[in-house]
């Protein structure tokens, strides 16, 4: 049977809404698991029985995490934040690693596992930290603008058999201080680009964005099966 992966929605405050980036479920599909939108909500009762009833989770890109999460003052270059879905992202998170299910994180996804885990965050990295790597790239968004250098012997660097590969790239923030919990499994620019915690079934989450590259990028499709595998 497909195991069935729990996607948290991305949040439209402008129209009340939440919504999806078809790629993160085609991506799941295409890897042979079944993607459900979540709930946008901070009920614990909801999400405790949807970490009971999912195989598996994926969190998704979006507004930047509130620096509150990380014990940090917001400066003016940290964008808009949606502290209902860090509320809610926190809930579930707890849940998932008590249950020991599978949770893959995607761009806003590493930002959120490594803040609300102990870590921190550079709140805009055009001004915190100095690069000649392009890190918000224009369309298409399914083509390699740098390259990732896998860290030898971690889950990563198995699954694709590469000491280095290309990868896109879009996003402002990104990992500064790494959470104690989590080890580097890929590097770049001077950045955690990927990152996975020991002695659990799977938590891995990328930098990247795999949701817009996994139909003509291997390794990017290789993350995708690696969840839906690990769900089984």
């Amino acid at each position: 049977m497909k195991p069935y992966i729990g996607v948290v929605p991305l949040y439209d405050d402008e129209k009340n809404s939440y919504w999806m980036i078809p790629g993160y479920m085609k991506g799941i599909e295409a890897a042979g698991g079944i993607p459900v939108i979540l709930p946008f909500t901070q009920d614990r009762e909801i999400l405790a029985d949807a970490v009971e009833r999912f195989d598996g989770f994926l969190f998704t890109g979006g507004q930047d995490v509130d620096p509150a999460v990380y014990g940090e003052e917001r400066m003016d270059m940290c964008g808009k934040s949606c502290p209902e879905r860090d509320a809610e992202e926190k809930i579930l998170l707890e849940i998932i690693l008590e249950k020991d299910k599978p949770l893959l994180g995607i761009c806003r996804g590493i930002q959120f596992i490594n803040a609300a885990l102990g870590g921190t965050l550079y709140q805009d990295l055009k001004t915190q930290h100095s690069s000649s790597v392009e890190h918000t790239m224009k369309p298409p968004y399914n083509r390699t603008v740098h390259y990732v250098f896998t860290v030898e012997d971690t889950p990563l660097a198995k699954l694709t058999g590469a000491a280095k590969f290309g990868v896109n790239s879009y996003h402002h923030q990104a990992v500064n201080i790494l959470s104690p919990k989590l080890k580097a499994m890929a590097v770049a620019d001077g950045l955690v680009e990927a990152v996975y915690m020991e002695n659990k079934k799977f938590l891995w989450a990328v930098q990247w964005h795999p949701e817009l590259s996994f139909e003509t990028d291997e390794n990017s499709a290789a993350i995708f099966e690696a969840l839906v595998k690990a769900c089984m």
